[in-house]
């Protein structure tokens, strides 16, 4: 079925942004209940059971870094929409398999399904940028990291309340929403990738580092996934261990984890969806990415050092923080500028398995340095903020990274079509198409 619905349409654009709110309110939805599901269903200890969500949470993550450059190349072969509408039924899977699950395994098959069809949020991405001229891409980006974060707040809220009726009870609701989202992308979700775009499927492309090593031809793209990885990585000892070191901290109950999580939600929404636009036309992409970064290192770093006397400062270091949500969409505006039309489904994909790669790594660095440093031993000094001073520095350094990278390639400026090298390998001669912004999409 094709619909009607054009492209540009504000439905075509709502349609993506649920699809990505729902991703994340679907994985949100089930964290409160996950421990509880886990202990019926192998009658074991909190503990036991924490153990086996890591290894869950480590299959999704894993499964989201190895399939999410398959998506993207296939998104550009056969185009978006057959991709999301799948992705949308494997959610719909994962969610009833876990709802209706006897044993714990049923669950990892759910988790696998979930991680397949999680890692078409960059084919999403990829729509985004076939819908949007390039000049408004890193606002349509910021729009993308605002549905992450709304996600982020109800989700958990959601589950957790539904959960008061049973730990599957969740489960059936998260399935219940993939399936809608699936019928309204039915209905409403047109084509967004012509024909004349599209290109052969490769293998080579089609794994996370043939990815990476197919965008080799563009130099200045990997230089900025690596500090966009950094970033990424170092965020991960937020939702990691933050719970953890308040309690250990300052005892924080569970509604007050809440709270500032919720608070940390909020304004990082508020921050990608109303700020980065208007920023990146003032002031271009190089200066928002900068101070994006430089507020995630002062908030990290400062809640390092907070002592069980600086509650308060917990707050001020969380709005700080939540800054942080200006770099990324910036830093997806230029990537998304540097590569041809026909090769924003690879990027997405590199990106996407990147941030998966960093989601794989990250909580477990980070939750094995805190446990070293609250560990009670004369021979290591007792730190509890020192997973969040390793983030501070791993982010400055991508920072640095960053800033000499714009400044060597002058990326304050709108590319050219100089800005984009050759590439016959990867579309056919005399079909890839360069975008100029200034002939295409001049600025009114």
């Amino acid at each position: 079925m094709a619909p009607a619905t054009r492209k540009d349409s504000p439905l075509t654009l709502a349609c993506i942004l649920i699809t990505i709110l729902l991703d994340m309110v679907g994985y949100g939805i089930i964290v409160p209940v996950l421990p509880e599901l886990l202990r019926d269903l192998t009658g074991g200890s909190v503990a036991e059971a924490a153990v086996i969500g890591g290894w869950l949470v480590f299959a999704y993550a894993a499964t989201q870094f190895i399939f999410s450059p398959v998506l993207g190349n296939l998104s550009d072969r056969f185009g978006r929409r057959p991709v999301l509408l799948l992705s949308l039924l494997g959610l719909t899977f994962d969610y009833t398999m876990m709802a209706l699950a006897p044993v714990v395994w049923y669950l990892f098959i759910g988790r696998f399904v979930s991680g397949v069809a999680g890692a078409a949020v960059a084919t999403a991405t990829a729509y985004m940028a076939d819908i949007t001229p390039p000049h408004k891409r890193t606002q349509r980006f910021g729009l993308i990291g605002a549905a992450f974060g709304l996600g982020f707040i109800i989700g958990p809220v959601i589950g957790g309340e539904l959960g008061e009726f049973g730990p599957k009870v969740p489960f059936m609701a998260a399935a219940a929403l993939a399936f809608a989202n699936f019928l309204f992308g039915v209905f409403v979700l047109p084509e967004s990738l012509s024909k004349h775009h599209r290109r052969p499927f490769s293998f080579k492309r089609a794994n996370p580092f043939g990815a990476l090593l197919s965008l080799k031809q563009y130099p200045v793209v990997l230089w900025l996934m690596l500090a966009l990885f950094m970033l990424t990585m170092a965020a991960q000892a937020f939702p990691s261990v933050y719970n953890y070191f308040t309690i250990e901290v300052f005892n924080f109950s569970s509604s007050q984890i809440g709270r500032t999580l919720g608070l940390f939600g909020i304004v990082f929404a508020i921050f990608q969806a109303f700020a980065v636009g208007p920023l990146v036309k003032r002031f271009t992409e190089t200066p928002v990415v900068a101070i994006g970064m430089l507020a995630a290192v002062v908030a990290f770093a400062g809640i390092s050092f907070v002592g069980p006397d600086g509650e308060n400062l917990i707050y001020v270091y969380i709005i700080v923080g939540a800054m942080s949500g200006l770099a990324a969409p910036a830093i997806n505006g230029v990537l998304s500028r540097l590569v041809p039309d026909n090769a924003q489904g690879e990027l997405q994909g590199a990106v996407n398995a990147a941030n998966s790669l960093a989601t794989v790594v990250g909580p477990l660095a980070a939750t094995q340095i805190f446990a070293y440093f609250t560990h009670h031993a004369t021979s290591v000094p007792y730190f509890p903020g020192a997973p969040f001073l390793g983030a501070a520095a791993l982010v400055l350094c991508g920072v640095i990274l960053f800033i000499v990278v714009a400044l060597r390639f002058d990326l304050g400026h709108k590319p050219s079509v100089a800005a984009h090298p050759k590439v016959p390998e990867m579309s056919p001669p005399g079909q890839m198409h360069i975008p100029n912004p200034e002939k295409e999409d001049p600025e009114p």
